[in-house]
């Protein structure tokens, strides 16, 4: 397939998001009229910003499109300031050739994650270069007015300190941790979000932005994303990011996309049950992976393990947090020795790789990356996930299959976030 005709695929792919029915209230973009591209200048776009700085004769060679019109489309976009002139190319006998690359000046892009238990923020200019960067805890149960005028607050303040007042925010990407209409841009009962459900997000952002465009996903596909484009998944076209954190989720990146399924809720893994006589969920099921497996199910186990007396390590850090003990604990007990914490933590990876077996033997990936907070346990874990999911699985899809740490840890999120605002923002073509 021709660069042209995979990003006709991909542009066609955008407009089905970028155009809901007219019967949908909330929309993945902002109600005020938007700057869109031709088809051409859609292709430039993303040529540039897949290879950073290109020449015409790069754009000719890579499009089929005439010198001409190449040209004008170029002197559209720098007119317009999307793209601006970039040094000269190498020197290949003759005349060097311009380079053209994306003007980082002609705005900003947020990126929010927002997970269960803190909240993320980034603000990038339109070449996807940092500004700024800050994080702090947040508890996603208070709700999305508290949660979201925070995450405003601290952009604003952000804004503020950076002397970034004057700069137009071009596209806002924010990630939750629950499963979400993406064409709507609307939470979809979350199992661990009260008062989220069909939440306007879209909407409260563009109370502050109205010109502003804003997409909502799921946080561990914008991780997923996020590590594709900048991590350790780079050059990967299908990828399984795993997040164990409170809950446990999966985004997929298929053929170089998130794949969100026929309704966005896609890798929602934390909800496969691993033990029909387990705990009940918030979800309303028993035995779900997230209840086995995730952060609090560890934190539990543990709190047993101390209340049976089985670990003088694990009651040391029990009597240091005044009669609570956090996972990171059980990490830390493993690495002074401690038998329990050495088993809980195999158990759960081992629990976690079961699941995982399943998706590489159904999926068929070209890697798989572990990532969330529970992932800081360390080797112990990441060994006993390769275990499980090497034991599970067939020969030939696992034969060449990295299971890896995420490389960008705290940064997958937002860094994800970002360029799923940017992908989304400059792929906005208008009909000709």
């Amino acid at each position: 397939m021709s660069f042209e005709n995979q990003i006709a695929e991909r542009n066609t792919y955008m407009a089905s998001l970028l155009n809901p029915s007219v019967d949908e209230e909330i929309s993945i973009y902002s109600k005020t009229p938007l700057p869109l591209f031709s088809r051409t200048e859609s292709v430039i776009l993303s040529i540039i910003r897949k290879n950073q700085a290109v020449s015409k004769v790069d754009l000719i060679k890579l499009t089929d499109y005439s010198r001409s019109k190449i040209t004008g489309c170029i002197n559209s976009l720098v007119e317009n300031g999307y793209i601006q002139a970039d040094g000269l190319g190498e020197n290949t006998g003759g005349r060097r050739s311009v380079l053209f690359s994306l003007n980082g000046n002609k705005g900003l892009i947020f990126g929010a994650d927002i997970g269960a238990t803190s909240i993320d923020l980034m603000i990038a200019d339109l070449r996807g270069n940092p500004i700024a960067r800050y994080a702090e805890p947040a508890l996603i149960q208070h709700g999305p007015k508290k949660i979201l005028n925070r995450i405003w607050d601290l952009f604003d303040q952000l804004m503020k300190e950076k002397n970034l007042l004057d700069q137009p925010v071009l596209a806002f990407g924010i990630g939750v941790p629950g499963p979400v209409d993406f064409k709507r841009g609307l939470v979809v009962s979350p199992p661990i979000m009260p008062g989220w459900d069909q939440y306007p997000i879209v909407s409260f952002i563009n109370e502050h932005l109205p010109e502003t465009v804003v997409i909502v996903d799921n946080d561990v596909n914008i991780m997923a994303l996020g590590e594709s484009v900048q991590g350790i998944g780079v050059g990967k076209q299908n990828i399984i990011f795993t997040k164990i954190g409170t809950g446990i989720g999966a985004g997929i990146i298929c053929e170089g996309k998130i794949y969100h399924g026929s309704a966005g809720c896609a890798g929602d893994i934390g909800h496969i049950c691993v033990d029909k006589e387990g705990p009940v969920c918030p979800c309303g099921n028993r035995g779900c992976l997230e209840m086995l497996a995730g952060g609090g199910a560890i934190a539990q186990r543990a709190s047993r393990v101390v209340e049976d007396g089985k670990s003088e390590i694990l009651q040391k850090y029990f009597d240091k947090r005044n009669g609570n003990i956090l996972t990171e604990d059980v990490g830390y007990a493993a690495r002074e020795g401690d038998k329990e914490s050495i088993e809980i933590i195999r158990d759960t990876g081992k629990t976690i790789g079961d699941v995982l077996a399943g998706l590489v033997n159904f999926y068929n990936p070209g890697m798989i990356v572990i990532g969330g907070g529970v992932s800081k346990l360390g080797n112990l874990l990441l060994s006993s996930i390769r275990q499980s999911i090497l034991k599970r699985s067939l020969p030939l899809a696992t034969k060449d299959l990295p299971i890896v740490f995420s490389s960008l840890r705290e940064d997958a999120g937002v860094i994800g976030a970002v360029n799923l605002a940017m992908d989304i923002y400059l792929s906005m073509e208008r009909v000709e």
